[in-house]
């Protein structure tokens, strides 16, 4: 069995400091960095330790945001969106600077409200060579992008695909006001086998599962 180092032992948790936050490993962790202007780093805790000065040390696993990673920000990526890399270290605890949340992609969408403190991950990121798991994800709309959380969508009561309305040629408060939809490559068939029903605006909710294609 592997043995904590002399002089250091394990802790269970850690109080961040002027708070009555208690960390624990396996919770994400807002940690300061060195640059004031940039927002903070965040990061999962693997491990807890203290030396013999009582000088308390957290072992973390970082998470990227989309414009820290090499492929950069891309259009789908949401503005709560993180993933989680293979980059550990070794961190002073002073650093935490309070606890968050990194939610799947699947429970993120489901939150009614989404706080400072919620985040999703979808991805995992290899640091040193920019590859991401899974390296494939459904995508929709005619522009064939990934589903971006922050963007509204709305489905076609034909083939089920989800659409942005700006491809569709209407604004966000035009989706809004919409009964139902249908693309256009729908639009033409025959008009007893349309829905009336109204929608769902996001594909979060949706009751019907989605036409999914690879890219």
């Amino acid at each position: 069995m592997a043995k904590t180092k002399p002089g250091k032992k394990d802790l269970d948790s850690y109080t961040i400091k002027g708070t009555n936050k208690v960390v624990r490993a396996g919770d994400c962790v807002l940690m300061r960095p060195s640059d004031s202007d940039k927002p903070p780093y965040v990061a999962r805790v693997e491990k807890i330790e203290a030396d013999h000065r009582n000088n308390v040390k957290v072992r973390v696993r970082w998470y990227y945001r989309p414009e820290e990673s090499i492929g950069g920000r891309r259009q789908f990526h949401g503005a709560k969106e993180l993933f989680l890399s293979d980059h550990y270290d070794v961190q002073s605890a002073h650093t935490i600077e309070g606890k968050c949340i990194v939610h799947s992609f699947k429970n993120y969408t489901k939150l009614e409200n989404v706080g400072a403190e919620d985040y999703f991950c979808r991805f995992e990121y290899k640091a040193a060579t920019g590859g991401f798991t899974p390296d494939r994800v459904a995508v929709y709309c005619k522009c064939e992008m990934p589903y971006n959380p922050d963007d509204l969508m709305v489905q076609c009561e034909g083939c089920k695909d989800w659409f942005h309305p700006s491809c569709m040629g209407m604004t966000i408060e035009e989706a809004k006001k919409l009964d139902h939809f249908l693309c256009s490559d729908c639009s033409s068939d025959d008009d007893a086998k349309r829905s009336l029903n109204a929608f769902p605006v996001s594909p979060s909710e949706a009751k019907v599962e989605p036409k999914r294609r690879k890219r």
